[in-house]
Parts: structure tokens; C-alpha cells; sequence
């Protein structure tokens, strides 16, 4: 008796996890906020802010340690003068300068970058709220970035759906775009094409020149 029961309540068991899972399908887009980003009113003042940033803060900066590692240097060769403490602060920074100047390129890679990200806040946090209530209301599961996805169909371009959520001017071919995918837009009136592929072939925002 008691096998009975035992194989009746894994059958149960089983109907119920098959039930749940089949309740819950997988659903998988991808999303390209690069493509999206292209296509934002007023990203191109990302790309200027970025120039102004590195021809008034970055070069100045490295022209800075430049001269100070002259004057530090020529400290150091009239060492008599100094005392051992002051020569070992003067050494340690004539070293930090020098490294600093080095590894010049990754450094403003990286502060370029940043400043990037920062300039890019206000653009991405429009984009990933609308790319929330898209995920909710189309019951996406996993979503990728398209170079994660091997293969999927159009219809789970996400991007599509979010630049129709943002509601702003599009080129013509993306409306196209939007329209042949059956997805409903409130957007203005189309700008001019801006490049002739559609948002998954649209050139990402750059970090630098």
C-alpha cells in the first residue's frame, strides 16, 4: 500500500511540475541599446561634450604632469640641497608622474569612458524603463544582446519596441521597420534617414574620436 501511495504522489508530482513548466514558457529577445542610443534626440552632444572634455580637462591634465615632473627632476639632480625625507617624497612623486604618463592612452581611455557613461545616463535611463514595461508586457523571460544570440526571429528584436515606447522622431526605413513588425507607435513625424540599415546595423555612440 505504502508503494502505491509512494508512486501516485511522483506521478502528482510529476504532472504538476510538467504543468508549471509549460505555464511558464521561455520567451527570448535581444536588445541592442547601442542601436537605440543612435537614434536618441540629441546624442550627438554626447560625442561634442566628450571632445570639450578632453581638450580641457585630459590635455591640460597631461601637460600638468608633464611640467611637474620637470620641475621634480630638476629638483632631484641638485639633491645636496634636500633633505632625505623631502627626496624620498620627491621621488615617490617624480614615480607616480612617470607611470601616469606611460600608460597615458589607457588612462584617458578609461576617464573618457566614464565621462561617457556619466553623459549617457540620462539617455539610458529613459531607454531601460521603457525596455522594462516592454519585458513585462510581452512576458520576455531571457533577454541578450544580439551578439549572444545565435539565432532568433525578427519579431524578438526588442529594440524595435522600445524606440516605438520612446515615442520619438525615427528615420522613415525604421518606421517601415516598426510597421512591417506590427507594433503600434504614437511617434512624431519621421526625421531624415540618419544611415540606410535598420536599428540592429546602427553604429553605436562613440567614446572618443
Amino acid at each position: 500500500m505504502k508503494k502505491v501511495l509512494t508512486v501516485c504522489v511522483a506521478v502528482a508530482a510529476s504532472i504538476l511540475i510538467s504543468n508549471s513548466s509549460q505555464a511558464q514558457q521561455v520567451k527570448i529577445g535581444f536588445f541592442d541599446e547601442q542601436a537605440v542610443l543612435a537614434l536618441m534626440p540629441g546624442i550627438g552632444k554626447v560625442d561634442t561634450a566628450l571632445q570639450v572634455y578632453a581638450a580641457d580637462s585630459l590635455a591640460p591634465e597631461r601637460e600638468g604632469l608633464m611640467d611637474e615632473l620637470k620641475r621634480t627632476d630638476s629638483l632631484l639632480k641638485d639633491s645636496t640641497k634636500l633633505t632625505p625625507s623631502l627626496k624620498k617624497v620627491l621621488q615617490e612623486q617624480a614615480g607616480k608622474s612617470y607611470y601616469k604618463l606611460q600608460n597615458w592612452q589607457q588612462y584617458q581611455q578609461e576617464a573618457l569612458q566614464a565621462r561617457q557613461q556619466q553623459l549617457l545616463r540620462p539617455y539610458l535611463e529613459k531607454v531601460y524603463a521603457v525596455l522594462q514595461d516592454v519585458i513585462k508586457e510581452q512576458k520576455y523571460t531571457h533577454v541578450f544582446k544580439p551578439t549572444d544570440v545565435i539565432y532568433a526571429e525578427k519579431s524578438d528584436d526588442i529594440a524595435l519596441r522600445v524606440l516605438a515606447g520612446l515615442k520619438i522622431p525615427l528615420p522613415k526605413e525604421v518606421l517601415d521597420a516598426i510597421k512591417a513588425a506590427g507594433i503600434s507607435t504614437g511617434n512624431g513625424p519621421a526625421q531624415p534617414a540618419l544611415r540606410p540599415s535598420l536599428p540592429a546595423g546602427a553604429r553605436p555612440v562613440r567614446s572618443s574620436r
